[in-house]
């Protein structure tokens, strides 16, 4: 057998924001052409490829090898460390999952936040606060890193605006017809109750909500209101957030969601962009009054705390509601990942 040589040594930063993964990948990445963050992330995904089929290449050989058996399992995620657009920016990411990359990723830059003060790439006081602004292929968005007593304790993500694109759009299930609501939040994402598929949202439950949120996901493929109007990098439904209310809090509503995200991806965090786009559905119905919290918890238990944010003076009626969702991340683990030439694995494999 021919020895495999395009690989190299990679180096990565694990942390998990709220139990969802994200590998900082450090050191071993192939050069990345582009002059944005967001043409870095066509670069990645290749010419006719898509954010879940990307098009084979030294790029995706390493997230292949970073998220795939051996090293890595289908729930993944991680992110590329890339120059940013301009000096407004600390830092540039291309984020990435199991089935190829995507556009936006809340637990991401929480994830980034804590490590970029923690690593002493941006200073921070040890106790008050330090914003990491970070460029994302969907925008820019800022990480406001709380610290007390020299350690971080909290991080509040500001999204790109998110807006609402559709309501009770019809769509035909396995089990029944539901309606679903549209946002656009950094990427679109889908939102319905459990319940009208009969389910509720329990770790017991996930192979029918993963089942679920796949059939939906494609069932939506090519309806209009999925299409983002400044680029196709931005369209399509990334993910389905299967959500349940719960007792409000004294300071707002509660709900529980899963996000299967990508091509049946689940999202351990309450999911951060798709916080966002819940954010904005809320407000759009008057659930979310002006100055709640929502309190969002995932499957698995974890939770963020989210808010809109009133508009900038002189906005535009159409500008989007600006969301923060605050949450925690902690470092699991730091890796020197290789592969050997004569690994007849190769980059590994997805079970």
């Amino acid at each position: 057998m021919p020895p495999v040589t395009r690989l190299h040594t990679v180096r990565t930063t694990d942390y998990h924001t709220a139990g969802e993964p994200f590998r900082i990948v450090t050191d071993g990445l192939p050069p990345v052409p582009g002059d944005t963050v967001a043409e870095r992330c066509a670069t990645a995904v290749g010419p006719g490829g898509s954010g879940t089929a990307p098009r084979p290449g030294p790029l995706d050989d390493v997230r292949r090898l970073l998220v795939q058996e051996p090293r890595g399992h289908a729930g993944m995620y991680g992110g590329f460390l890339v120059p940013p657009d301009d000096d407004g920016a600390h830092l540039g990411v291309l984020f990435w999952h199991k089935d190829g990359f995507s556009t936006a990723c809340g637990h991401g830059t929480i994830a980034l936040g804590a490590w970029a003060v923690d690593s002493g790439r941006v200073p921070a006081p040890d106790d008050g606060a330090a914003q990491v602004r970070i460029d994302v292929p969907s925008g820019r968005v800022t990480a406001t890193v709380h610290r007390t007593g020299g350690r971080t304790t909290g991080v509040t993500f500001r999204n790109v605006p998110a807006r609402v694109a559709a309501r009770k759009v019809p769509v035909v299930t396995a089990r029944g017809p539901v309606e679903v609501d549209i946002a656009h939040a950094g990427a679109c994402y889908a939102a319905l109750p459990a319940r009208r598929l009969g389910l509720d949202v329990t770790p017991a439950r996930l192979p029918e909500l993963v089942a679920a949120g796949r059939e939906i996901r494609a069932a939506l493929a090519t309806h209009p209101a999925t299409w983002h109007p400044d680029s196709p990098l931005l369209s399509g439904v990334y993910g389905v957030i299967l959500y349940e209310e719960l007792p409000d809090t004294p300071f707002g509503p509660h709900q529980r969601n899963v996000t299967v995200f990508a091509d049946g991806q689940i999202d351990r965090s309450p999911c951060g962009s798709g916080t966002s786009a819940r954010l904005a559905l809320l407000a759009d119905d008057g659930t979310l009054a002006p100055g709640e919290d929502l309190l969002h918890e995932s499957v698995a238990g974890t939770v963020f705390t989210a808010r809109t944010v009133a508009p900038a003076p002189g906005a535009a009626p159409d500008a989007g509601t600006v969301t923060e969702v605050t949450g925690t991340a902690y470092r699991t683990g730091e890796h020197t990942f290789v592969l050997d030439p004569y690994d007849g694995l190769d980059t590994g494999f997805l079970l």
